[in-house]
């Protein structure tokens, strides 16, 4: 999943922690903005970033509240991370009911907090490629609202087994699934079947990709995976 170059804003009313963070996210190939001020961080558009960092206690309008505002009158979901130096549980509690992504204690390590923005941003990218409605690899289009494959304007008859394994590998392309990972995911644990399923169900479905089929990718010992 490529991270690099996704937008984060800085909102923080201590300079020297701002031009900290910002040459680290740098560093990890963010691009990153700052702010020093919930009111100077409205006038930017927020919605064309992909993380805000919020400090929670900051002059006029704090980063709670700040928050709130997003969520609630701007309509932005944009996710959010929360610094702050108060780690009561009562703060926290408030943080994540505002719809918090994550709520970082200061003082904290450039390690961790990297570690935490990349989990952030990677929870966010999946939601949003689970929410496509079409995803698309080359002249390969599945329809996930319609539940079909579409190759070259022409619809292909799936199995719902089938659509199920396309679309797992599919929007986790390159990722490599075992037997076990799918009879887990598309069958899941209340059904018995065998490993010889889902081979079964490969099989087939090389065979309706047609010269698509060589991209659906057996990893001998550990499983299949999709790759254009």
């Amino acid at each position: 999943m490529v991270l690099k170059g996704k937008k984060i804003l800085i909102v923080d009313d201590e300079e020297d922690l701002c031009e900290i963070l910002q040459y680290n996210l740098s560093n990890e190939e963010y691009k990153t903005d700052i702010a020093h001020s919930a009111e100077e961080a409205l006038k930017r558009p927020l919605n064309d970033y992909d993380l805000l960092m919020l400090d929670v206690m900051m002059g006029q309008m704090s980063g709670f509240k700040l928050a709130d505002k997003l969520r609630k009158e701007m309509g932005i979901t944009v996710p959010v991370i929360f610094l702050t130096a108060k780690d009561t549980e009562n703060d926290v509690l408030t943080g994540f009911s505002l719809g918090a992504d994550d709520y970082i204690t200061k003082p904290f390590s450039v390690n961790e907090l990297t570690a935490r923005v990349k989990a952030v941003l990677k929870r966010s990218n999946h939601a949003k490629s689970s929410n496509q409605a079409i995803v698309k690899f080359g002249e390969i289009e599945l329809d996930t609202a319609r539940k079909r494959l579409i190759i070259n304007d022409e619809k292909i008859e799936l199995t719902k087994k089938e659509y199920e394994i396309l679309r797992l590998l599919l929007e986790n392309q390159g990722k490599v699934f075992s037997r076990e990972d799918i009879l887990s995911r598309v069958w899941g644990g209340d059904v018995i079947v065998t490993d010889r399923t889902v081979d079964v169900n490969i099989t087939r479905l090389r065979t309706k990709l047609g010269r698509f089929g060589q991209n659906l990718k057996n990893k001998t010992g550990y499983g299949y995976f999709f790759e254009i």
